[in-house]
């Protein structure tokens, strides 16, 4: 069963949404053991990305085709996953409750959680700017998914490069060696590769969000070594 055959079969199972729609679709992803990460990401993606909407209070056009660049979906399953996008933002339940209860279908898994994290900021940006209340919209995310303050900078920084630094973009202090800052950014390129994404059950169609991070891995490791004349 595909992944979107998978989210179709758990809108069905939802009925009217309510209260308890965030336990049921947990149950129901960790109920299908083939393919559970790949499920339990789009779902994470889909019910967050409608939560963070909230945030600023109005979902954008660019927004809505941002999500359409992350995931291809089959115009079949366009209606479930609207649905699915529409009892999120309905539900009485909060956007903690959301990220605590999915972010336990990957239990220890930080470069997943991340990733999500990713996905979500290439949506808040895609109208231009990420506001402040998206910004502590997903930084609360962060902190519910037990990321801490420096991997939650790095991501911020990839995206919001005027408030950040090419140090916080690797995810490493000003004060590493020359070396170690080879070997960061060496092990940064290579977690970024798409075929780690898809590994950890990240769809295909997020190769656009590594070649993004690809370039902003890039863009720091220029300014550092022209900083440092390495």
């Amino acid at each position: 069963m595909s992944v979107w055959s998978s989210i179709g079969s758990i809108v069905s199972s939802i009925g009217t949404g309510g209260a308890q729609v965030v336990d049921r679709l947990v149950q129901l992803v960790l109920a299908r053991p083939d393919g559970t990460n790949s499920v339990g990401f789009t779902v994470a993606m889909i019910a967050l990305s409608a939560k963070m909407a909230k945030a600023d209070g109005v979902v954008t056009t660019d927004e809505i085709l941002a999500f359409r660049e992350l995931f291809d979906v089959p115009p079949k399953e366009e209606r479930n996953v609207a649905r699915l996008f529409n009892l999120a933002q309905e539900d009485v339940a909060g956007f903690e409750v959301y990220a605590k209860k999915l972010a336990d279908l990957f239990p220890y898994d930080h470069k997943t959680l991340l990733d999500i994290l990713d996905g979500l900021f290439h949506i808040a940006k895609a109208d231009g700017v990420v506001h402040e209340s998206e910004i502590g919209y997903l930084a609360k995310v962060a902190e519910l998914f037990g990321l801490d303050e420096r991997e939650f900078g790095k991501v911020l920084a990839r995206h919001v490069r005027s408030e950040g630094n090419p140090y916080e973009v690797l995810g490493i202090g000003p004060d590493a060696s020359d070396a170690e800052l080879k070997s960061q950014y060496r092990r940064e390129v290579q977690e970024t590769h798409p075929d780690r994404l898809i590994a950890r059950g990240v769809p295909e169609e997020f190769v656009r969000i590594a070649n993004d991070r690809l370039a902003a891995l890039n863009n720091a490791w220029s300014q550092i070594c022209a900083e440092r004349g390495i």
